[in-house]
């Protein structure tokens, strides 16, 4: 149709489709298609698609744009996605796109991006549905039908007083299901949750997470109502925040943009802090195996375990830290709970320890008799030695992994830093000291 230049017919064709369908067809064009497709779109549909392209994506669009397109676009998208393109703009450009807002949308787009970065005002959307509570079921179903095309959703109407101080807010099967003569305060219930609009967004998710709502009202400091917030914003808000957590997780800094297209020196700077602190505990390793350099010169056979240690403690220490940290992101743990992981994770670490420690003792014992491997006249010793260092760097390796994160946000630090590398370097030093001393400790008077 393009080559073509039926135009009409391409319109006609995409006006039937959902939008992120249509977003989704755009996307795998060559850039000059996707404008044309854009410019024979109608405007509130060429805006709704475009909501559902990535930023990245959209500031290549408004680029290859004609300024009318452009100027038709902005002002018909939703103030919280265009809140969203506007702020991963250099502010140069994006002042320059703002000047081309109405008067109207601008005061809108300038009130939003006042707030701070990561709040929920950043989030928000001031276009709902606010009656009042002398009102009947007629006049809000009157108002609705008048007013309620530019709302966000129409799940939920929010009751204010004279002052715009919001009361209740009020689902809207409720006037639906109502004689219209019955009065908004007959139906209210005065139970209602709201977001401040300076709550961070990792306060507002865990709000929505509490209260399993599609919506929630946005108050400022006086308590007037001044947006909403959607779940489409906060499942956004999720994956931003999961993603930041899986990157820390991994032992870097959180790319704070797609991976596609990051410059390859920023993510080269992102990966190598923590990899040169993680290099420099490891270097710790080296030094503790020094200081038992002549037990491993008299027995030899301890360094062909010492893998075998070190990866045990620090996996049962990764393992724990993952758990606490998605606890904590998830509001199932806080600081006070710490005494209660230290005892759940005291018999986790004994257990796994044993477990694992059996298994190394039972190997050992069994590849002697089976004389696969001869592990000398004290094999049962040496057995037990590595059976119970496992016992010890388990047990040792889940309390530091569970510990880190409540140490970190303790110290008002993100918990998801204590990463599972980081706990591993630190339980590979620690792991070696506990070895060697359980070597020292059993082997004693025979090998050492």
């Amino acid at each position: 149709m393009i080559d073509a230049r039926n135009f009409g017919a391409l319109r006609e064709l995409f006006r039937e489709w959902p939008p992120a369908d249509v977003a989704e067809v755009i996307l795998d064009l060559p850039e000059d298609e996707q404008v044309i497709i854009f410019r024979v779109l109608p405007a509130a549909l060429a805006a709704d698609v475009f909501e559902y392209i990535g930023v990245e994506e959209q500031q290549k669009l408004l680029r290859a744009m004609a300024h009318e397109q452009v100027v038709a676009i902005l002002n018909e998208m939703s103030p919280d996605d265009r809140t969203a393109l506007l702020e991963e703009l250099p502010s140069a450009a994006a002042r320059q796109l703002i000047r081309l807002l109405t008067p109207e949308e601008r005061h809108v787009a300038t009130a939003l991006l006042g707030y701070p970065e990561d709040s929920v005002g950043r989030l928000m959307t001031p276009d709902f549905i606010q009656v009042k509570e002398d009102w009947t079921v007629q006049h809000v179903l009157d108002y609705v039908r008048q007013f309620g095309r530019d709302s966000e959703t129409l799940n939920f109407v929010y009751v204010v007083d004279e002052r715009g101080k919001l009361i209740d807010d009020v689902r809207m099967r409720e006037f639906l299901l109502r004689p219209l003569t019955t009065k908004v305060s007959e139906i209210r219930d005065q139970t209602f949750a709201a977001l401040n609009v300076t709550d961070s967004r990792q306060d507002a998710l865990n709000v929505f997470r509490k209260y399993d709502r599609a919506a929630l009202p946005v108050v400022d400091s006086n308590g007037v109502l001044v947006g909403i917030v959607t779940s489409d914003d906060m499942l956004d808000v999720a994956e931003e925040e999961a993603t930041e957590d899986i990157q820390k997780l991994g032992g870097m800094e959180a790319l704070d943009e797609p991976y596609t297209t990051i410059p390859l020196l920023r993510m080269v700077k992102k990966r190598a802090t923590w990899l040169i602190i993680l290099f420099l505990g490891e270097m710790l390793t080296a030094t503790a195996m020094q200081g038992y350099n002549s037990e491993i010169e008299r027995a030899a056979i301890l360094a062909m375990f010492l893998p075998l240690i070190i990866s045990s403690g620090g996996n049962s220490g990764s393992q724990a830290t993952t758990l606490v940290i998605r606890a904590m992101a998830l509001g199932e743990l806080r600081l006070r709970d710490w005494f209660r992981v230290v005892r759940k994770e005291l018999l986790s670490g004994a257990s796994l320890g044993l477990i694992l420690g059996t298994i190394g003792f039972f190997r050992i014992s069994l590849w002697q008799y089976l004389h696969i491997f001869d592990y000398g006249q004290y094999h049962w010793l040496v057995a037990l030695t590595v059976g119970a260092a496992l016992v010890g760097v388990v047990l040792w390796g889940t309390i530091s992994g569970a510990m880190l994160p409540f140490l970190l946000r303790r110290c008002g630090l993100d918990p998801a830093a204590s990463s599972a590398p980081f706990v591993a370097t630190l339980v590979d030093v620690t792991g070696l000291v506990i070895y060697f001393n359980v070597a020292l400790f059993i082997l004693r008077g025979t090998l050492l």
